[in-house]
């Protein structure tokens, strides 16, 4: 299991912050009430999970379209191996993207942006390929078709809850 080192709680923590976040005046003593632990242990323990690099954030997730964002697209862009971290940094630097990641591939840097429409989205692409110095002819553009929602979800419990069903 990849996950030895995570005692019970913290695996009840992370479900926690996956799933169920409250939306309360004080959310980590809410945590801690949950898990029968003060607010100080569990912002003890995020912040360990987070130097540890297992938490990377803790944010909503927001559904694009229903804050005017309704273009979408996958951009993969040919960048020379010396070149992907300033070019990372740059997609880095824009508000509509989501994800950016390295690949194996001579496509090899990859990321998601959303924008208000197919016009803005063109502009954010060309605006980024160029501030990248990254040509036309090695950026790959494939603007969403259809929208296929999933939500990840990692479960620490074969069965679902913890010791105490949580």
């Amino acid at each position: 299991m990849i996950y030895r080192h995570l005692d019970t709680l913290d695996r009840q923590l992370l479900e926690i912050l996956q799933d169920d976040f409250p939306l309360a005046p004080r959310p980590w003593r809410e945590i801690g009430r949950r898990l029968g632990v003060p607010e100080a242990e569990v912002l003890r323990r995020v912040r360990r999970l987070t130097d540890e690099g297992i938490v990377l954030t803790v944010s909503p997730v927001l559904e694009s379209a229903r804050i005017g964002l309704v273009a979408s697209t996958l951009v993969g862009m040919r960048v020379p191996p010396d070149r992907v971290d300033e070019s990372a940094s740059v997609i880095n630097r824009e508000p509509g993207v989501s994800h950016n990641y390295l690949r194996d591939h001579d496509y090899n840097l990859w990321f998601t942006l959303a924008a208000p429409d197919g016009a803005a989205l063109r502009r954010t692409v060309d605006n980024i390929a160029a501030r990248a110095g990254i040509s036309p002819a090695d950026l790959l553009d494939l603007p969403a078709v259809r929208r296929f929602k999933i939500g990840v979800r990692f479960r620490f419990f074969p069965d679902g809850g913890g010791e105490d069903g949580i």
